[in-house]
């Protein structure tokens, strides 16, 4: 891992800001100062974490909270900056922990990690999903307020309709897991100008196209030709595509039930030493789309789990103790902000064949001693960068690291 000072985040950060409109001296020096501490500070980060922490008291960082930030062009241009050109926009809702009533937002929702239903908030959360690199870039996360005569399915997809221009001038492909493959919201992504890749169910009703030509008799033309048993596929319909030692995938455009239009269907079973076999069913609604592409965009999805996991173990994402939309939105974002800057910084600045793992934790450690250090220097009066210090520095700034 590359040791770096404050200085490469707030270059990278200062220039992201000049391609943005309406930010003025203030509204920057504080956005510079807040996602440095975000990277920095250990254990809560909170009003008044940032607080002791900065140089700021703490009603300003809540005033500066509730003002409005263009986090998705930000994470726009850092992601079209420093990722390799091949993209896959993902979305997934996560929980966020947060108690009381009075909050906006606040209720039961579905926790992936407990495997259950818990109080609290949730985010849906876009993420730019480098393919190359294999890292995920935050975009946006929007809290979900669900609000009256709306469905969820129907509010996820409203949140990918509103960000359209921006999210198709990134990639014209959608990743979401099995819960999206809905007919609604594969409308709508559809509708933006977008294609959905996503799962279907273990049963999921579907029928081989009819490719037998015209017989000339009266009526519409036979367009189907019986439905799809998955467990025993038609060879002699479906493409051969790959087998290895875990896996056998075949693919074919079929028709979805479900979706109400022809996909592109990869079906793999993944072989079992029990004899087991199991069969899952990923798509694209681009049937022009390589199957083999399907596959790698669905099992990329999973970047985006990293940026939560990273997020909520590390950048205080669980940690806000306000109750106001805006300051929950600023919290959520820079939060998940900091980690791009920290992956731009310290992962894709080195070439990709000597990268090693990308540790969040790492990272933290090492900015909270760079912290800490300027303020020892600043009241004792030592000179960090004279040639007999220079040593000495560096392994006080790896101190408590494990993968530097």
């Amino acid at each position: 891992m590359t040791i770096r000072e404050h200085e490469p985040y707030k270059s990278l950060i200062s220039s992201m800001i000049d391609k943005l409109s309406n930010i003025n001296l203030w509204r920057r020096t504080f956005l510079i100062e807040t996602l440095i501490l975000f990277l920095s500070i250990r254990g809560r980060i909170n009003f008044l974490q940032l607080a002791r922490y900065g140089k700021y008291k703490e009603q300003r960082y809540r005033q500066q909270f509730e003002k409005p930030f263009d986090f998705l062009a930000f994470n726009k241009e850092l992601t079209l900056s420093r990722g390799s050109g091949r993209y896959a926009i993902a979305f997934d809702p996560s929980h966020v922990t947060k108690s009381g009533k009075k909050t906006p937002g606040v209720g039961w929702y579905w926790s992936g990690c407990a495997n259950k239903a818990r109080w609290g908030l949730e985010i849906g959360g876009l993420a730019a999903i480098d393919i190359d690199n294999h890292t995920a870039f935050h975009l946006e996360a929007v809290q979900t307020l669900n609000p009256d005569g709306q469905n969820l399915c129907d509010w996820y997809a409203g949140v990918i309709s509103d960000r359209q221009d921006t999210l198709k001038s990134i990639s014209g492909n959608l990743v979401a897991d099995a819960w999206f493959s809905k007919k609604s919201f594969a409308d709508q992504v559809i509708s933006s100008g977008m294609h959905l890749v996503s799962r279907l169910r273990d049963d999921a009703d579907l029928k081989y196209l009819c490719k037998e030509p015209p017989t000339g008799k009266k009526g519409r033309p036979r367009k189907y030709s019986g439905k799809i048993n998955i467990d025993t596929i038609d060879k002699d319909y479906f493409c051969f595509i790959s087998e290895d030692q875990e896996s056998v995938v075949y693919a074919a455009e079929v028709y979805s039930k479900a979706l109400r239009r022809n996909i592109m269907l990869v079906h793999v079973t993944y072989l079992k030493a029990s004899g087991k076999d199991a069969h899952k069913l990923y798509f694209s609604t681009d049937i022009e789309m390589k199957p083999c592409d399907v596959l790698l965009y669905y099992h990329s999805r999973f970047q985006l789990e990293f940026l939560y996991r990273d997020g909520k173990q590390h950048t205080g994402l669980n940690d806000s103790q306000a109750r106001s939309e805006n300051k929950l939105h600023f919290q959520f974002n820079a939060s998940l902000t900091s980690i791009n800057i920290a992956k731009a910084v310290h992962w894709l600045s080195i070439p990709k064949e000597k990268r090693g793992a990308f540790s969040m934790s790492d990272i933290k450690t090492m900015n909270h001693n760079i912290l800490m250090l300027n303020r020892f220097f600043d009241v004792f009066g030592i000179y960090p960068y004279s040639t007999k210090n220079q040593k000495y520095v560096r392994e006080l700034i790896l101190y408590g690291t494990m993968a530097a």
